[in-house]
C-alpha cells in the first residue's frame, strides 16, 4: 500500500479533526500566495475544444522569458510538477537516489514506490548517486544552496547521474535559480506555477532541461497534457511583469510581518521564504492544537514536533484572526 504523506492544504483532515465546517478555515498551512493572480473572464472556446498547439507555444514562449531559459534548453509545461515528480522514478531503471533533506516528502516516496534506494542526506558535498534531488529554496526551512554549488554538483554528477532541482519556490528569490543555466545533460529543473501566482487549484508546473531528458518526459505525458483554461492564465500570468513585482515586495513585506507576530507569541524563527516561515517552539504541539479550535490551520511535522509551518494571511480580518488566536490562552 502507498504511504500517505501529511501535506498543507488538507481542509478535509483539519474538519475531520477539530469538528469545524469546511468553509470555516483559516488555512496557512500551505506556502501558496493568499493574494492570487486576478484570472479575469476565460473565453468560452477553451473550455469546449482541445487546446492548440499555439496555445502550448504561447505558454512556452511566457515560461521560457518568465524563467529566463536558455534558447538551447528544452522545457515542457504539465499538469502540476507533482505530475513530473511522479513521472520521473517510471523512466529511469533502478537507481540509488539521494534527497536533500528533510524536504518535500513526495520526491522520496515517489522514487520509492517504484522500488529505487533512496537515501536522505543533509550536505550536497557528499552527494554521490545516480540521481541527487535538492529542493531549493528548501520546503519546510527555506535552505538556500547557492547556485555555484549546485552546478558543480550537476557536472560532478553528469555522465553518470543526473541533479534535479525543485525550484517550486524559486519565484520569490529569482537570483538563485539556476534554470538559466541549464540545458547540458546532467541537471533538469522543476518550476511550479500555483504557488507564487497563488492558483495551485490550476495544476500548472513546467520542466527545464536537455532536450533528451524533456523528450523523454513529453511522451510520457502524452498530447493535451495540460487543460485550455490553464494555458491561457498561464500564458497571461506568466508575462504580467507589473504583477511580478508589486507580489515579491508585497510578500516581501507580509512575511517581514508575520515573523513579528509570531516571535511575540514566544516562537523562534528557523527559516522559510516570503510564501511561508518556518518557526520552532518547545509548545508547538498545543499552539497546533489552540489554532485549530480557532479554526486556523498550520503545518506540523511528525519528523520534528516543535515545528509550525505558516503561510500568509492575505486579508486584514485574517491578520486579526491569527493574533487573537495566538493571544488567546482558552
Amino acid at each position: 500500500m502507498t504511504e500517505k504523506l501529511q501535506h498543507g492544504g488538507d481542509i478535509d483532515a483539519a474538519t475531520e479533526t477539530f469538528g469545524r465546517p469546511a468553509e470555516s478555515w483559516l488555512d496557512l498551512s500551505t506556502g501558496i500566495n493568499p493574494v492570487p493572480y486576478p484570472v479575469g473572464d476565460i473565453n468560452i472556446n477553451t473550455w469546449q475544444r482541445l487546446p492548440t498547439a499555439s496555445d502550448e507555444a504561447a505558454l512556452i514562449d511566457a515560461a521560457r522569458a518568465y524563467y529566463r531559459v536558455p534558447d538551447h534548453a528544452a522545457i515542457l509545461s504539465a499538469p502540476g510538477t507533482q505530475a513530473i515528480i511522479q513521472w520521473l522514478p517510471i523512466q529511469q531503471t533502478q537507481c540509488r537516489v539521494q534527497v536533500m533533506g528533510p524536504t518535500y516528502e513526495e520526491h522520496a516516496a515517489s522514487w520509492r514506490a517504484r522500488g529505487h534506494s533512496v537515501e536522505v542526506i543533509d550536505d550536497i558535498d557528499t552527494a554521490d548517486a545516480d540521481v541527487v534531488i535538492v529542493v531549493n529554496p528548501n520546503n519546510p526551512d527555506g535552505r538556500v544552496i547557492e547556485p555555484d554549488v549546485l552546478l558543480r554538483t550537476a557536472r560532478r554528477l553528469s555522465g553518470r547521474g543526473i541533479l534535479i532541482v525543485d525550484e517550486a519556490f524559486g519565484d520569490v528569490a529569482p537570483d538563485m535559480s539556476v534554470t538559466p543555466e541549464t540545458g547540458a545533460a546532467g541537471l533538469l529543473i522543476l518550476r511550479s506555477f500555483g504557488k507564487f501566482f497563488g492558483l495551485a487549484g490550476l495544476r500548472l508546473g513546467f520542466a527545464v532541461g536537455s532536450a533528451f531528458d524533456i523528450e523523454i518526459l513529453k511522451r510520457a505525458l502524452g498530447p493535451w497534457a495540460v487543460a485550455g483554461p490553464a494555458l491561457q492564465v498561464g500564458t497571461q500570468a506568466l508575462n504580467d511583469r507589473v504583477w511580478h513585482e508589486q507580489s515579491r515586495s508585497r510578500l516581501a513585506n507580509d512575511s517581514a510581518r508575520l515573523d513579528k507576530i509570531l516571535a511575540s507569541a514566544g516562537m523562534a524563527l528557523v527559516g522559510g521564504t516570503p510564501l511561508y516561515r518556518l518557526f520552532r517552539s518547545d509548545n508547538a504541539p498545543s499552539i497546533y492544537e489552540r489554532l485549530g479550535r480557532a479554526g486556523i490551520m498550520v503545518r506540523k511535522f511528525d519528523y520534528d514536533a516543535t515545528w509550525l509551518r505558516f503561510g500568509l494571511p492575505g486579508r486584514d480580518a485574517d491578520w486579526d484572526r491569527l493574533e487573537s488566536a495566538l493571544n488567546s490562552r482558552s
